[in-house]
């Protein structure tokens, strides 16, 4: 300030100590009011232009982002401290106050561009394949965090006049509050960095959890929360420690394979299982698919019965084919030649132990899609097909009793 006053003396002009503040001020901030203009209206619009021009992902990613714009404001702050220390008295209460406010808005502004540098890198980093492996999210939200830390550290030293490592070595008698406050942080933290190492979880997958009511595609994974999108277009919100803590299925495995799964029974009635008549295996030998069955089994079966001097028309004795058995034959030959379903992996029709709604025959094979839709048609078509085909073979589907049984057995009775 000495310095303007004597030059502003030396070509006759008289001022006192407050003017030549205010003229300092008015300086200040006019050229803060110069630079902003030219790096906003002109230097980054500019930019924003030819990165909007551009096909060039990365320049994009920069101006959504804010990164330039956030470096020019802590620009402009350094500006005003180094004019700031040219201009005003050094110890003076006015240099004091505008170098601690500039600092603490250049400190506010290196926070914030480095908040927009790691959404830039996160960006980025989601268009690579391997990094929808990572939990990339809870990472870049957890370093925030910490720088958020450290630079509050830093402000409140510079507010109160202390060193920051004094506020750092008092941190460790409020360790257990700290504690308490970032539990869910620090404990998502942690997760994520399992979720990630044990390739646990990733975007995309298909996640089902019953606790939290979650059944559904992951859609994110945060520092303290993983959201998922439910089949029916819901979003459930989960804590990400607890992923790690609790157990949950994720079936990305089944979309990796190629096949999914049916495993699914029919109830036959006891009552309509039977040895096979004659009169039944010539018209079910006219099938396609159990022609080569029942030839085979009658030849073993007549060998067996001719080797032990069996009588064939011996029920307890011999051996018979029964009506289930050729069933469960012919299922077996339907999947084999069904067009929709993977031969290269577990296909079987097999009996469930009996019980009071039946014989259960239990259909496990899997689909050549995993696609939902195309799943549940193809399914759909299987059981369809047994529902309709069953009669031939002499068996009942069992159902419990409805309202038009228990009439028409009334009926009978009258």
């Amino acid at each position: 300030m000495q310095e303007l006053i004597n030059l502003l003396q030396q070509y006759g002009i008289q001022i006192n100590h407050s003017t030549a503040l205010i003229v300092i001020l008015a300086i200040i901030l006019l050229t803060a009011i110069i630079v902003h203009l030219i790096l906003h209206k002109i230097v980054l619009r500019a930019f924003e232009k030819r990165a909007a021009a551009s096909s060039r992902l990365w320049l994009q990613i920069i101006t959504g982002n804010k990164l330039f714009h956030r470096l020019a404001f802590m620009l402009q702050g350094i500006i005003v401290q180094f004019q700031a220390v040219l201009w005003l008295t050094k110890g003076s209460d006015t240099a004091a106050f505008v170098i601690t406010g500039t600092q603490l808005w250049v400190m506010l502004y290196a926070l914030l561009s480095f908040f927009s540098l790691l959404d830039v890198i996160y960006d980025l980093s989601r268009k690579l394949p391997l990094a929808s492996q990572f939990p990339l999210k809870g990472i870049v939200q957890g370093v925030k965090l910490l720088a958020t830390l450290l630079i509050g550290i830093m402000m409140i030293s510079l507010l109160i006049g202390k060193s920051p490592a004094i506020l750092i070595s008092g941190l460790g008698a409020m360790a257990a509050v700290l504690m308490l406050v970032f539990k869910d942080p620090i404990l998502g933290l942690v997760a994520g960095i399992q979720l990630s190492a044990n390739n646990m979880l990733k975007l995309g997958d298909w996640l089902e959890m019953p606790k939290y009511g979650a059944d559904g595609a992951v859609i994110d994974i945060g520092l303290t929360t993983v959201k998922v999108r439910n089949w029916d277009n819901t979003i459930t919100t989960i804590p990400t420690w607890s992923l790690v803590s609790d157990a949950f299925k994720n079936w990305s495995g089944m979309s990796q394979s190629g096949g999914r799964r049916i495993k699914r029974s029919i109830n036959i009635d006891a009552t309509s299982i039977h040895f096979l008549s004659e009169q039944e295996e010539q018209r079910l030998i006219q099938s396609r698919l159990l022609k080569p069955y029942i030839d085979d089994r009658k030849q073993q079966i007549s060998h067996y019965n001719r080797q032990h001097d069996i009588a064939e028309d011996s029920l307890l004795n011999g051996r018979r084919m029964t009506n289930i058995g050729t069933f469960r034959a012919y299922l077996n030959e339907y999947l084999r030649h069904h067009p929709r379903i993977r031969q290269d992996m577990t296909l079987m029709v097999r009996q469930l132990a009996p019980d009071s709604a039946g014989l259960p025959l239990e259909i496990y094979a899997f689909t050549s899609t995993v696609v939902w839709l195309e799943y549940e048609a193809i399914q759909a078509d299987i059981f369809d097909h047994i529902f309709a085909v069953i009669g031939e073979f002499g068996l009942r589907i069992h159902q419990a009793p409805t309202g038009n049984d228990l009439r028409d057995g009334l009926g009978s009775l009258r």
